[in-house]
């Protein structure tokens, strides 16, 4: 299949220690699809596992390695993604292995299956469970281990791909709030997405909880009808806070034909939805949206457990007039938030900093506008004009770091050599 003309090939990869999948849309706005498995049906999920076949440097991964393994023609190496993170070096076939270079192989290869789009990747965005500092670091190696030629790379988690996936959808499945399920791995986990829209731009956020559920077992008559009874506890628990709009069943675990129940009870008066791609075409509309955001994103800002929910600056002098200078704004991500600048001080030794939690955040009790000033005083700076080089950045989502550093002034005064560091509980 010769290129696409004019095509971007837009991709949202979904990295899980025991599945992973790989949704694609071919422009910043268009329809995603995701990679099937098995032609002809739904079979989105590529295990997340090698198989190096014993005694030759040869390597395979997914369903392939599956089957290998199963032949006991070679050794299967599972958990890629926790092994990485853990970062211990791994024992295969009597040789030892970077478990973050055989993460990259795995991913690598799963990327492969794209070829059959007919063109290459433009941008990717790549969700997990989790992302912090760790997971970070990792995915940062995988990529670059792959060698794609794009820059547009970026990272999400879990609840924010439930969030750009409610982004193309109808806003009658979110006027009210939505609860997605997503059962796999011996528990239940679950998102539930709210609303405040007495707020310019309308703040959503996401409670996220996880109940421990049945692993795998056999599915006897009985077994199921524990089950049922159990997730309608959880359903009833979950959906009896308030009225929900829609609801959406993800993950291996929902599959057959056990709930009964608990799936009348979740369909009265909500729209309710079965399938398994969510995330990857989440994190595929994610990235459409860092790219072109859309009316629907434009009108709402997401305040996740990843995100900054203050804006952070400084007020200035300008032509002799005060000004107000953003340095971070609420809604990106706090691994993100960073900005370096220099400022020159007339006189005194302390840095005045607004800090403003965004309006209808979760928690917030003040209403909009009221922030707080945060005074950082630099012990030591010499006595009259200073320029001062400034560094912020975030060190977890609630702890502002703050740097600086004496760069004199000019001919007057030479560099002291003084740094100051400071960190601000958000």
């Amino acid at each position: 299949m010769g290129f696409l003309n004019n095509a971007k090939l837009i991709v949202g990869y979904d990295l899980g220690n025991k599945d992973s999948q790989i949704s694609y849309s071919l422009s910043e706005t268009g329809e995603s699809e995701t990679i099937s498995q098995i032609a002809g049906e739904q079979k989105y999920n590529i295990p997340t596992v090698l198989c190096k076949k014993y005694g030759v440097n040869q390597w395979l991964y997914g369903r392939e390695a599956l089957r290998v393994a199963d032949r006991q023609e070679g050794i299967l190496v599972e958990n890629l993604l926790d092994m990485a993170l853990d970062g211990e070096p791994v024992v295969v076939d009597g040789e030892s292995y970077d478990p973050v270079a055989l993460l990259t192989l795995f991913f690598r290869r799963s990327l492969g299956q794209l070829s059959q789009t007919g063109t290459k990747i433009w941008a990717l965005m790549v969700t997990c469970p989790v992302i912090d500092r760790r997971v970070l670091e990792v995915l940062g190696y995988v990529v670059k281990g792959a060698e794609l030629k794009t820059e547009r790379i970026a990272f999400q988690s879990h609840e924010e791909s439930f969030y750009s996936y409610m982004l193309c959808q109808p806003g009658e499945l979110w006027n009210h709030p939505a609860v997605l399920f997503d059962y796999r791995d011996g528990d239940i986990r679950v998102y539930l997405l709210e609303s405040n829209k007495r707020t310019t731009p309308v703040v959503v956020y996401i409670e996220e909880k996880a109940y421990p559920f049945f692993g795998e077992r056999e599915l006897t008559p009985e077994v199921q009808e524990e089950m049922d009874a159990g997730f309608m506890k959880i359903a009833e628990e979950v959906c009896g806070r308030s009225i929900i709009g829609s609801i959406f069943l993800i993950g291996d675990g929902f599959q057959g034909d056990w709930m009964k129940d608990s799936l009348r009870f979740l369909c009265r008066g909500r729209r309710v939805f079965q399938g398994n791609n969510l995330f990857s075409k989440g994190a595929c509309r994610g990235m459409q949206e860092k790219i072109s955001p859309s009316e629907a994103g434009k009108a709402h800002v997401f305040l996740g457990r990843e995100k900054l929910k203050s804006n952070i600056g400084m007020k200035i002098l300008r032509n002799g007039e005060e000004s107000y200078y953003a340095l971070l704004d609420a809604g990106i991500n706090w691994y993100e938030a960073e900005r370096s600048l220099e400022v020159y001080i007339q006189e005194g030794n302390e840095i005045m900093l607004n800090v403003t939690p965004l309006a209808g955040a979760p928690g917030r009790k003040k209403p909009g506008g009221e922030g707080s000033l945060v005074r950082i005083v630099l012990e030591g700076l010499p006595e009259g004009t200073a320029r001062l080089k400034l560094h912020f950045f975030l060190k977890t989502e609630g702890v502002l770091a703050v740097e600086a550093e004496d760069l004199g002034f000019g001919e007057f005064r030479a560099p002291s050599g003084r740094s100051w560091q400071d960190e601000i509980e958000l």
